[in-house]
C-alpha cells in the first residue's frame, strides 16, 4: 500500500517517514484512532516502507519485488494478528493464520472497514471475537525466527484492545524486548481498553478523525460528484468507512435508524399504555436475536443520536451531523425531549447496557429493562 493512497493525515505520514529515514524506529508503537480514520492502511503503508527500505516518503522505490509482495500481503517478514472466533471453517483454537486468505480479501476490499465488517466476512458476526493465548503463542514462535529477507520483521496487531488478559501477559516480554529489527505495530480504537502494562511499553501515536476535505476527495476519486461527496462527508463525521457505507446504501446505521425510531416511538406511547409496553417487549425480542457485536453497535448508535439530539435542543446545529432518513420522523421534533434533566441518566443506562452485553448477559432482559427505563426518562420534564 502506498502512503499516497492513505487519505489525509499528512503530519502523521511525515512523522513516520522521518523516523524510518533517520533509523529511529520505535520497536513497539500503538496507533490509536476512531473507526474509519485510517490507522490500518497507515500501518500497512509504514510496514511496507520499513520492509522494502524505501526512501523519500513513498513506497515505489527500486525494490519492486519486495513492494509487490507487500502489496499482496504475502511478504514472509510481514505478519498480522486480528480478532477471530471459532466458526464453521475453524472448529476450535482459532488463530489469525486460519483466516489469512479472508484477511487479504478484507484489506483489498475494505481497508477502512470496522470490526463488524470483518466478523461478517468470516461468518462470526453473532460472536465476540478476541485475540487469545493461542494467538500469542503463535506470535512468539514467529518472531523468534530470523528475518527471511535479512531486514525488518513487522507484526501488525489490529484491534489490540481485543487481546484477553492471558494473551496480553504472554506478549508483555516480547513487546518490551522484541528480537533485533522487529517492529510491533498495535492498532486500537479504544485506548482505555489497552492494559497499562502494554500501553506503557509502546510509543503512542494518536490519529484524529479524517477531515471533511480528505473524505470528500476520497469519494470523488471513486467517481462521486463533488456535491454528493460533500454531503456524505458531512454525515460521515470523519469516518471514511461510514462514508463508503452511505455511498453504497449498505450502512448498518440504516437498520439501526429503523430500530431507533421504532424504539423511541413505542417508549413515548408506553406511559400508561399496556399495548405499547407489549410493543417494547417485541422490539426487545427482535434486537436480542442479533449478535452481540450488532447489539453493541446499535447501543453506540443510540448514544450518538441522544447526544446529537441534545445539541439540536440547545441550538448548536453547526455541530450536528447525524441524519434520520426515515420518512415521518424529524430529529428536531424529538430533540426537546433530550435535555439537562435526563441526558446523563440516558447515557448511563445505554453504557450499562453495553457493559452487560459485552459480558454475555441475557440480551432480552437487557433490552426490555432498558426500554422500560427509557420510557420513564423520555417523559422527564426539562427544567
Amino acid at each position: 500500500m502506498l502512503f499516497k493512497n492513505v487519505l489525509g493525515l499528512e503530519h502523521i505520514k511525515n512523522h513516520l517517514v522521518a523516523t524510518a529515514d533517520s533509523g529511529r524506529v520505535a520497536h513497539a508503537q500503538l496507533f490509536i484512532g476512531p473507526e474509519g480514520s485510517g490507522t490500518l492502511p497507515m500501518a500497512i503503508a509504514y510496514a511496507q516502507y520499513l520492509l522494502c527500505g524505501n526512501k523519500n516518503g513513498e513506497n515505489d522505490g527500486e525494490n519492486s519485488a519486495c513492494n509487490s509482495k507487500c502489496n499482496s500481503l504475502t511478504h514472509p517478514d510481514f505478519h498480522f494478528v486480528f480478532p477471530v472466533a471459532n466458526s464453521d471453517k475453524v472448529k476450535s483454537h482459532a488463530v489469525s493464520n486460519h483466516y489469512l486468505q479472508n484477511w487479504r480479501q478484507f484489506i483489498k476490499e475494505q481497508p477502512y472497514g470496522n470490526l463488524f465488517d470483518w466478523y461478517r466476512l468470516i461468518g462470526v458476526e453473532k460472536k465476540q471475537g478476541q485475540i487469545g493465548v493461542d494467538e500469542a503463542q503463535d506470535v512468539v514462535k514467529k518472531l523468534a525466527l530470523k528475518s527471511y529477507e535479512g531486514g525488518y520483521k513487522v507484526l501488525v496487531i489490529w484491534m489490540a484492545e481485543k487481546m484477553n488478559i492471558s494473551a496480553s501477559n504472554k506478549l508483555l516480554k516480547l513487546i518490551e524486548e522484541p528480537p533485533e529489527k522487529t517492529v510491533l505495530l498495535l492498532i486500537a480504537e479504544e485506548e482505555e481498553q489497552i492494559i497499562n502494562t502494554i500501553k506503557s511499553r509502546c510509543q503512542l501515536l494518536h490519529f484524529p478523525p479524517l477531515g471533511e476535505n480528505a473524505i470528500t476527495e476520497g469519494l470523488i476519486g471513486k467517481g462521486v460528484s463533488p456535491g454528493e461527496a460533500l454531503l456524505i462527508a458531512q454525515e460521515a463525521n470523519g469516518n471514511f468507512n461510514k462514508a463508503l457505507d452511505l455511498l453504497n446504501k449498505d450502512s448498518e446505521d440504516l437498520v439501526f435508524e429503523r430500530w431507533f425510531v421504532q424504539w423511541v416511538r413505542s417508549a413515548f406511547k408506553a406511559k400508561g399504555n399496556k399495548s405499547a409496553i407489549q410493543e417494547l417487549v417485541m422490539w426487545s425480542d427482535e434486537v436480542a436475536k442479533t449478535g452481540r457485536e450488532v447489539q453493541k453497535h446499535f447501543l453506540n448508535y443510540c448514544l450518538t443520536m441522544m447526544r446529537q439530539s441534545l445539541l439540536l435542543n440547545y441550538g448548536s446545529e453547526s455541530l450536528v451531523y447525524a441524519k434520520i432518513h426515515m420518512a415521518g420522523f424529524n430529529l428536531k421534533k424529538f430533540a426537546p425531549f433530550v435535555h439537562e434533566n435526563n441526558i446523563l441518566d440516558i447515557v448511563d443506562e445505554l453504557e450499562k447496557a453495553i457493559f452487560h452485553v459485552e459480558r454475555n448477559g441475557n440480551s432480552k432482559i437487557i433490552f426490555t429493562d432498558l426500554s422500560i427505563k427509557l420510557t420513564r426518562l423520555l417523559h422527564t420534564k426539562a427544567a
